[in-house]
């Protein structure tokens, strides 16, 4: 719909209706023999509708509803692949690339606007002003959503790959939920990152996205316990780990690797493969992830990464000085509304024995509205520490 009207919002409203149309006719006439078929020729009407009471105003737009009329319905996809003709169509270089991420989270990877708030550090009223904004520059500055040729694909490929990206890390820390995995929207993300490799598999940074999916998700397995609860990834059983998964992926960044053109995904799959190395927690070469994120850092600057590699830092050097990178991002208003980073915090903070303070952050922490499962967790960690003995202190 998106592209036989050109219109977002309208082909939105005309998808939705043609849907809610299903919804009701179907269960009494039966299925149709093209369910998908009849959803678009059901859409397509409502769209014309729709555009011959506008033509009524002028006749340019007369014109125009009687050549779109008149067309056929545009069977152009990428890699046969109509989700993916969608996020590149999206990701237009009229629009900046904040925004087009955020439209194309909503629109195309049907993310609500509160997951992709906390995604991407910002209020939900910012997050649906910049929805807003994107489609009325759209509609005002008569930008017609068109599948790119292969030739434009390229500055559109940064932020078709965050969309994905993004859509993948929504599906591992779920907003919304108490299941500490979605596995619909994680898979939904690797088809379409292997859709991208399928189309582009001389890009780096696409294996790198795969892989990086892949090693991951391959220790989703173990992410919750029997009860449901999270699990670190320190005390997970690596015995439930997918080792197909994990097998494909490091196989993938070690040959997208050997190209020299590392890139920000590629350096996460080669930190991912690091876990993935390790037989035991214990085993983890803390020192060489360090060494990957302050690379990664050096590529993609953000604080985000930074306090990733905090964490590293932690593990590779002592408790201490990881604390003090994260002690020095908890001034940042950004990261600020970012539970992680207090999360964080107060894990290094009760491995240095000041338990009381480590309680403090995780309860500010909670006080930011983590994902039920991180809720949990905390709420699980408050406890134990108040429990805890006071550490004594050596003469």
């Amino acid at each position: 719909m998106a592209r036989l009207a050109g219109d977002l919002s309208l082909a939105e409203d005309c998808a939705q209706e043609a849907c809610a149309a299903a919804v009701e006719q179907w269960p009494r006439d039966g299925l149709p023999a093209n369910p998908g078929g009849w959803v678009v020729a059901v859409a397509r009407r409502r769209a014309l509708d729709h555009l011959r009471r506008e033509s009524a105003r002028s006749g340019k737009e007369r014109g125009a509803v009687q050549e779109w009329a008149a067309a056929e319905p545009d069977g152009s996809a990428v890699a046969g692949d109509d989700q993916l003709a969608l996020l590149f169509a999206c990701c237009h270089p009229a629009l900046d690339p904040a925004v087009r991420v955020t439209l194309t989270l909503r629109v195309v990877c049907g993310l609500p606007t509160a997951s992709i708030a906390r995604l991407l550090l910002l209020s939900e009223p910012a997050v649906a002003q910049r929805i807003v904004r994107a489609k009325r520059k759209m509609r005002d500055a008569g930008i017609r959503l068109r599948v790119p040729d292969p030739g434009q694909r390229p500055a559109r490929l940064a932020s078709v790959l965050r969309a994905v990206y993004l859509t993948f890390t929504e599906g591992h820390s779920p907003h919304g939920t108490s299941a500490v995995v979605r596995d619909d929207l994680c898979e939904e993300a690797l088809r379409l990152a292997r859709g991208l490799h399928q189309l582009l598999p001389d890009e780096p940074e696409v294996t790198g996205l795969v892989a990086l999916i892949l090693l991951t998700s391959g220790r989703s397995p173990a992410r919750a316990d029997q009860d449901g609860s999270l699990v670190l990834l320190t005390d997970q059983d690596r015995s439930r780990w997918d080792r197909e998964r994990l097998d494909e992926g490091r196989s993938l960044v070690e040959a997208v690797l050997a190209r020299h053109r590392p890139g920000p995904y590629q350096l996460q799959a080669a930190i991912a493969a690091c876990h993935a190395d390790a037989a035991t927690a214990a085993d983890t070469d803390w020192r060489q992830i360090a060494a990957l994120y302050s690379e990664l850092l050096r590529l993609d600057p953000s604080p985000v990464i930074e306090a990733n590699r905090a964490v590293a830092v932690a593990y590779a050097e002592g408790p201490a000085a990881g604390l003090a990178i994260l002690d020095t991002l908890a001034a940042s208003s950004l990261l600020a509304r970012w539970p992680q980073l207090h999360i964080g915090r107060a894990g290094l903070l009760a491995r240095c024995g000041r338990h009381q303070d480590a309680i403090a952050a995780y309860h500010h922490a909670l006080a930011l509205e983590p994902v039920s499962a991180i809720r949990q967790h905390i709420t699980g960690q408050i406890a134990a520490l108040g429990a805890a003995p006071a550490p004594t202190r050596e003469t």
